[in-house]
């Protein structure tokens, strides 16, 4: 089975949409993901990532279920030097880097700053709510892994968000989420693919085969948005 999690276009973020690179950007991937054999659609019920869905899905002729737990991970947080509310990542290495928790799998969320946002509370929605998907595909969580009686070769799209993908893939691979976030970037559009290996009838676990690809915005001389990507010098 292959789950392909798509980051939403370059975002206007004040009106929850597109900017015109970001609508260049969605057509671009919807070139690529419509040469896919797609069983399912799943879609953010925010505007971005809708946006950047509808040129896939009008070329294909297909809809999207919309899911409520594929928005992005809120701004919860309190940054400990600003006093400011964000997302649960983007803090500065000097702070993060000596939280141990936050690189422990079973710890990250437990630390005091994901505790005050109540950032677990999204993660186990986020990791419950997947599970019950996988099983309707017929792979039921066992531990870290993933028990199935036939497999399939379904490739399911979401288009969803960046905080919201590593969640996902925290709770599929088994890495804490601050190290995605801190550690990994998915520029605007990226295609990200995990695929089971069954290599023993009846278990199989998700493997990631690419992160971030973007591969779509090269071939067409497209440059690459760093939009959520903080690069200042000093």
């Amino acid at each position: 089975m292959k789950l392909i999690f798509i980051r939403h276009g370059e975002p206007d973020y004040e009106h929850d949409t597109l900017t015109p690179k970001g609508w260049r950007e969605a057509e671009l991937l919807s070139d690529r993901i419509s040469k896919l054999n797609v069983r399912d659609f799943y879609c953010s019920p925010l505007g971005r990532a809708k946006d950047t869905a509808s040129l896939t899905l009008k070329k294909m002729g297909r809809t999207a279920t919309v899911l409520d737990w594929l928005q992005e991970v809120p701004k919860s947080v309190t940054d400990p030097e600003t006093g400011k509310k964000h997302v649960p990542w983007d803090f500065m290495p000097d702070f993060w880097t000596v939280q141990g928790d936050l690189y422990d799998k079973d710890k990250w969320f437990k630390n005091h700053i994901m505790v005050e946002g109540n950032v677990g509370g999204t993660y186990r929605k986020v990791s419950e709510e997947l599970d019950t998907l996988l099983r309707s595909y017929g792979y039921s969580r066992s531990g870290m892994f993933y028990r199935t009686e036939d497999g399939n070769c379904d490739t399911i799209v979401f288009f969803c968000h960046l905080g919201v993908t590593c969640l996902m893939l925290s709770h599929l691979i088994g890495i804490a989420a601050p190290v995605l976030w801190q550690g990994f970037f998915l520029a605007p559009t990226s295609v990200t693919t995990v695929e089971t290996e069954e290599r023993k009838k009846g278990e199989a676990f998700f493997r990631c085969k690419s992160f971030g690809d973007v591969s779509h915005l090269y071939v067409a001389g497209e440059p690459v948005s760093d939009s959520g990507f903080f690069n200042e010098m000093y």
